[in-house]
């Protein structure tokens, strides 16, 4: 079963039928909110908002521990993140779609790994591909088998927020090697990489960066919920491939 995490924007899964929800306890505390579990065609799928379906929970304040426990205790074999973020590469506009594949954390204080405590062994994963290649590769082939544009590869920079950066520190993200920013990709994505559990990202583009472009003397905040809408769109779209391709295509992509 795919699971699918929603960010800024995407409280619901609109295209799920038969909707069930369940309210999981775990070792780690409260998830951000129940599970919604449903099905898209005949398939299941469960989702999570991950900032709480009325939007809530800032990001620094976000359970990840008990969102991917719970996750993973009810089915998910896959995890899709979607995420607004800024963008700082130049050929990044906002309404862009992308599918990272690295990540630089400048998060802290945040609860970021299921080993620890007295009796849990030191514990290290590899994270040299923090994001599941062939995961993003499907992700990718279901965006281009409905046509929807979407960049592959780029580097995401997790940042502690919830206030928005300033240009000097987006400079410094840029020099780093950064060409995305948000704040909710770590310890995400380490968290289900300890777990097991495949993970990959759709990026939403939903401004500049602090700096850049029309966004050079302040982000205009006003503008960006329609932009990040009308992007959610297509990410329904591509999610809604991706669940029927996976229950429904040969392993050459092609729908059976």
């Amino acid at each position: 079963m795919l699971a699918i995490i929603g960010g800024s924007g995407l409280t619901t899964l609109s295209i799920l039928d038969n909707i069930r929800q369940e309210v999981v306890r775990t070792p780690y505390g409260e998830p951000s909110g129940a599970l919604t579990f449903g099905d898209i065609g005949k398939v299941p799928v469960v989702f999570l908002a991950r900032h709480g379906y009325g939007h809530t929970i800032p990001p620094h304040r976000v359970n990840y521990r008990a969102n991917l426990w719970a996750l993973h205790r009810h089915g998910a074999a896959g995890i899709v993140s979607v995420a607004s973020v800024g963008g700082i590469r130049s050929d990044l506009q906002p309404g862009d779609l992308v599918i990272p594949d690295q990540i630089i954390d400048y998060t802290w204080g945040r609860p970021s790994t299921f080993f620890e405590g007295h009796d849990s062994p030191v514990t290290h994963i590899d994270f040299t591909e923090p994001y599941d290649g062939a995961l993003r590769q499907e992700i990718a082939a279901a965006a281009a088998s409905v046509q929807v544009p979407i960049k592959l590869g780029g580097v995401y920079a997790a940042t502690q927020g919830p206030r928005l950066e300033s240009a000097a520190e987006v400079n410094r993200l840029e020099k780093d090697g950064a060409d995305l920013v948000g704040m909710t990709g770590m310890p995400e994505a380490a968290l289900a990489r300890e777990l097991g559990v495949p993970y990959a990202s759709i990026n939403v583009v939903a401004n500049y960066a602090a700096g850049r472009a029309d966004s050079r003397h302040g982000i205009h905040l006003a503008s960006v919920e329609p932009i990040l809408q009308e992007a959610l769109g297509r990410v329904r779209l591509i999610i809604e491939r991706l669940v029927g391709c996976r229950e429904n295509c040969k392993p050459n992509g092609h729908a059976t």
